[in-house]
C-alpha cells in the first residue's frame, strides 16, 4: 500500500511508520520537521504545516492517509478535504477521552462523546480536547463515510513515550525504597504497548476496516498491583509499595493521572475509565505482548536519555518523601 503519515517521527508515529515498513508498505511523511527529523531518512517527507500547506498534497494518490496529529476540527477538515478525490481511505487517531464520562464500567463505541457548547473554540484544555476530537471524528466520517476508519486508543505506552506517564512507573520503582502507590493494589488501569497499537491500526487499513474501535488494553483486568509488581520484578529492586488513600492523595493534592500517572480514582465518576470495552478490537485482531516486555523495554529505554531529563507526569523524589513522611504519621 502507498500510506501518507501525516505527522510520523514522534511517539505513535514513529512506531506506525516501522510497523508499515516491516509490512513492506511505502510511506510519505508529511510533517514540520521539527520533531526527529533525521528519523526516516530513506522516506519521502513533504514538509509543511497542515494549516497552511496542505495544498502540497493536492493531486498525489495515496491508498490510505493515517492522522495521528489531528486537534482541531477546522484544521482535520482541511486535510480531509484536499485528500478526499486521491485517497482511498483516511485513518483518524482519536482517544477515549471522547467519550461525555466514564460513570459506568464497559463502555463501548457507542457510548455518547463529550459535547462542546461552542463547537469554534480552538483553545486545548482537559476539557475541550475529548469534544474537539470527537468533532474531528465526525469531520471525517462526514467527509469519507464508510471510508473512514476511527481508532480511539487509552493510555498509550512503551519506549518513546514523550509523557512519562507511564515511564513513571518502572523506573521509580526501579529506584527501589518506600514507593508511594495510589489507592490500592486491585484498582484497575488500562494501557496500550505503542508496539501492539501500530501493528492493529496497520492491520485494519491493510483489511479496509471501517467504523469505530477502542483500542486499549490488555486482555484481562489489570491493577496497579500487578503494574507495580511486574515493575518490581523486571527491575529486581527492593521497592516497598505504600498505597495511599484517595483521601490522603486530595489532602496532600496529589493529583491523578499527573503526579500518580497511569491512575483515576474508581469513584462514580471515574469507575469507567479503566474498563472500557476493547472487544470489538480484539475480535477485528487486536492483541497484546505481555507486560513484563512492555515494562523491560520501556525500562531500558529510559536509561538511553539524559541524566537530567525533565519529567512530564509523576512526583519529584522530593514530593514524594515529604508525602511518605506524612503518610507514617
Amino acid at each position: 500500500m502507498r500510506i501518507l503519515m501525516i505527522g510520523g517521527t514522534r511517539f505513535l508515529g514513529r512506531h506506525l511508520v516501522k510497523a508499515a515498513l516491516n509490512h513492506r508498505h511505502e510511506v510519505t511523511l508529511f510533517n514540520r520537521g521539527k520533531s526527529n527529523p533525521d528519523l526516516f531518512p530513506q522516506l519521502e517527507t513533504i514538509l509543511g504545516d497542515r494549516e497552511h500547506d496542505v495544498n502540497k498534497l493536492q493531486g498525489r494518490i495515496w491508498d490510505a492517509v493515517i492522522d495521528v496529529a489531528g486537534y482541531l476540527p477546522r484544521i482535520v477538515r482541511l486535510s480531509a478535504e484536499v485528500l478526499e478525490p486521491n485517497v482511498s481511505r483516511y485513518v483518524f487517531i482519536s482517544t477515549i477521552s471522547v467519550y461525555a464520562d466514564f460513570k459506568k464500567a464497559g463502555i463501548d463505541e457507542s457510548y455518547p462523546v463529550g459535547k462542546l457548547a461552542n463547537e469554534t473554540v480552538e483553545e486545548i484544555t482537559g476539557e475541550t480536547y475529548g469534544p474537539l476530537k470527537a468533532l474531528c471524528e465526525q469531520v471525517v466520517q462526514d467527509i469519507y463515510g464508510e471510508r473512514a476508519l476511527i481508532v480511539r486508543p487509552g493510555l498509550i505506552v512503551g519506549p518513546h513515550d514523550p509523557t512519562d506517564r507511564f515511564t513513571y512507573w518502572p523506573v521509580r520503582v526501579a529506584r527501589g525504597g518506600d514507593v508511594l502507590a495510589p489507592q490500592s493494589p486491585d484498582v484497575a488501569t488500562q494501557i496500550i504497548d505503542v508496539r501492539d497499537l501500530a501493528e492493529f491500526i496497520i492491520k485494519l487499513t491493510e483489511e479496509n476496516t471501517f467504523g469505530v474501535y477502542n483500542a486499549t488494553g490488555p486482555d484481562y483486568e489489570l491493577t496497579m498491583g500487578k503494574l507495580l509488581d511486574v515493575s518490581k520484578q523486571i527491575s529486581d529492586s527492593d521497592a516497598n509499595f505504600r498505597w495511599a488513600s484517595v483521601e490522603f492523595l486530595n489532602q496532600n493534592k496529589i493529583e491523578p493521572w499527573s503526579d500518580m500517572p497511569a491512575w483515576i480514582p474508581d469513584d462514580e465518576e471515574g469507575i469507567g475509565f479503566a474498563q472500557v470495552d476493547t472487544s470489538k478490537a480484539i475480535q477485528a485482531g487486536l492483541t497484546f505482548r505481555p507486560l513484563e516486555e512492555t515494562v523491560r523495554d520501556t525500562l531500558a529505554w529510559a536509561k538511553t536519555r539524559p541524566m537530567d531529563h525533565e519529567w512530564r507526569a509523576g512526583l519529584t523524589a522530593e514530593r514524594e518523601a515529604e508525602a511518605l513522611t506524612q503518610l507514617k504519621e
